[in-house]
């Protein structure tokens, strides 16, 4: 299970990258491989105001659908528009080529509410 340094992420297993004032949001190697096969993803979202913990969209697996929370609050700027026709990205590279949505968040200190890498490992 790869859980790399550097990101912040949630008991529900998804993860953020700050990158200047917006964060890349995924979910994590545990979550896809939980999931399996991932061939779509639904994101509604992008344009709205969300909350940390609010549904973001939905992620179709074979067998399962799942649902993407917001890890801290924000505006939901852009959606990984590689993933509408290669959807299996997430799984092959959920922390880089698999991110699902960029957020401009609204409060850089609630994301030190979320887990550091090794608190991450610890919970799963």
């Amino acid at each position: 299970m790869l859980v790399p340094e550097g990101l912040f992420y949630t008991k529900d297993h998804e993860w953020a990258r700050i990158e200047g004032d917006v964060a890349y949001v995924g979910i994590t190697d545990f979550a896809q491989s939980e999931l399996g096969d991932i061939v779509f993803l639904d994101v509604p979202t992008v344009g709205e105001m969300l909350s940390a913990g609010e549904k973001f969209g939905d992620i179709e697996a074979v067998k399962t659908v799942a649902e993407a929370y917001m890890p801290v609050s924000g505006e939901v700027v852009e959606f990984n528009e590689a993933l509408e026709s290669a959807p299996e990205l997430v799984n092959a590279s959920p922390y880089d080529e698999g991110w699902i949505i960029k957020i401009k968040f609204s409060d850089p200190s609630e994301f030190d509410t979320l887990l550091k890498a090794e608190e991450y490992k610890e919970s799963v």
